[in-house]
């Protein structure tokens, strides 16, 4: 449950692990067809999602604010090749990938302060930014997840009751 009065950092923080889980947790009822399956004509799948979101984690906490250079965490050029799943890719790696990740990000940002800032482009972002933009880009990743998981379900045998 989150905290819903509480001092900004924590609030901030609670807010994203909960997002974070709401992504993990995509991955809770799909086997690894399911997990790899494209029902939109993007590059979008629930495994996809996921790594993407690991992505978007890498990017902002280990790149932006740990100063990792990208080649140095295997990040791909672009956004939509974050999508795509190599053959060893499963539901159970994945979300190891994710939840590691998501672990040493708390660990960087728990070195900073909320208005500590880094170069983005041709700006400055605080650590304030970051959580509040990875709280959105996570939430409406779940909720994609989400909508693709119910239509997998959906989609699913229907078991006789009686």
């Amino acid at each position: 449950m989150v905290t819903t009065t509480a001092p900004e950092r924590q609030l901030l923080e609670e807010m994203l692990d909960a997002q974070r889980r709401a992504v993990a947790a995509l991955l809770d009822d799909v086997d690894e067809t399911e997990a790899r399956e494209r029902l939109v004509p993007s590059l979008t799948t629930v495994l996809g999602l996921v790594r993407h979101a690991t992505f978007v984690e890498l990017v902002w906490f280990h790149a932006r604010v740990d100063s990792v250079a990208r080649r140095d965490l295997g990040l791909p050029d672009t956004v939509d090749e974050s999508f795509l799943l190599g053959d060893d890719d499963t539901v159970d790696s994945v979300r190891a990938a994710y939840l590691a990740a998501c672990e040493r990000s708390r660990a960087i940002a728990v070195e900073h302060e909320l208005d500590e800032e880094w170069d983005w482009h041709r700006a400055r972002v605080s650590l304030r930014f970051i959580y509040a933009h990875m709280i959105a880009e996570l939430a409406r990743h779940a909720g994609h997840g989400d909508i693709l998981v119910e239509q997998l379900r959906a989609r699913r045998p229907q078991r006789s009751r009686g």
